[in-house]
């Protein structure tokens, strides 16, 4: 290159666009890791540092199973019932996760029978523990209530389901991404829509599809669902609200009861309510 060349450098078309700074747009993969570690990552870690700072049983041994006095005595509340329950998990699974189980009682019956599967033993465990126990220390909460004749006619219906379920031998249990504790409850929350109920976002396992993919109705039976494996998923429905499943967490909001879904979290709701 001469002199010349140096000293009148080439002219930039006027039509031709200067492509835009590097940093100053941000790519798809920045955004997707932006939005992870925002709705994701972050609250969960929050979760963590707060758990950890908490007392919790340090086994299994060690912890109460006894009832938190959640449920009336059986004898003195006579109509049917139905109950959906959710306690957190034990030592550090307690950060992201509950375990779900159902509960039942029979018009006039002196008791209330609960069903859970849990990853030893028989998968499917009747009566197990307390109806409304506290899970591995932590009281529960009640996800669902439903009592009188709407129960009466649905609890032929969960028995079905319960003994549909095809999950129930031994070995027939995987912690993470599912068949679980909560797949098992969401089977039966799918096969009785009129339970009207979606499972808390940290019930691991709840979004495992039978088959492995999903693409079709929710379990409510109120809007969509698409469902890979149980790692990455979107819901929109009406009961479940928006939610957004990346290995096994979820994030979104819950519409028809104004909340958020965040991970370890749970729902928390406009009122500050965490569940």
């Amino acid at each position: 290159m001469d002199q010349a060349d140096l000293s009148h450098p080439p002219q930039r078309d006027p039509g031709q666009r200067l492509s835009p700074a590097g940093p100053r747009r941000l790519r798809p993969l920045r955004w997707f890791l932006l939005v992870f570690a925002g709705f994701f990552l972050l609250p969960l870690a929050v979760h963590a540092a707060w758990w950890q700072a908490g007392e919790h049983p340090p086994s299994w041994s060690a912890a109460r199973w006894s009832s938190a006095g959640l449920l009336p005595g059986a004898a003195a509340s006579p109509e049917a019932a139905v109950y959906i329950f959710a306690g957190r998990v034990g030592r550090w699974r307690g950060i992201v996760a509950h375990h779900t189980w159902i509960v039942v009682k029979e018009a006039g019956a002196g008791r209330y029978t609960r069903y859970d599967k849990v990853g030893w033993g028989s998968p499917v465990r009747t009566d197990g523990w307390a109806a409304d126990g506290r899970w591995f220390g932590n009281d529960p909460e009640v996800v669902a209530a439903v009592t009188g004749r709407a129960a009466e006619r649905l609890i032929p219906r969960i028995d079905a389901a319960i003994a549909a379920y095809p999950y129930r031998r031994t070995g027939d249990y995987r912690v993470w991404p599912g068949p679980n504790s909560n797949t098992f409850v969401a089977h039966v929350l799918a096969a009785v829509p009129e339970l009207d109920v979606a499972l808390p976002p940290t019930a691991l396992g709840k979004d495992w599809p039978e088959g492995g993919f999903q693409l079709g109705l929710s379990p409510s039976r109120t809007g969509l669902r698409l469902s890979l494996a149980g790692v990455f998923g979107v819901t929109l429905a009406w009961v479940e609200g928006l939610e957004v499943n990346l290995l096994g967490l979820v994030s979104g909001i819950d519409i028809r009861h104004p909340a958020l879904k965040l991970p370890g979290f749970g729902r928390i709701g406009l009122d500050g309510a965490v569940s």
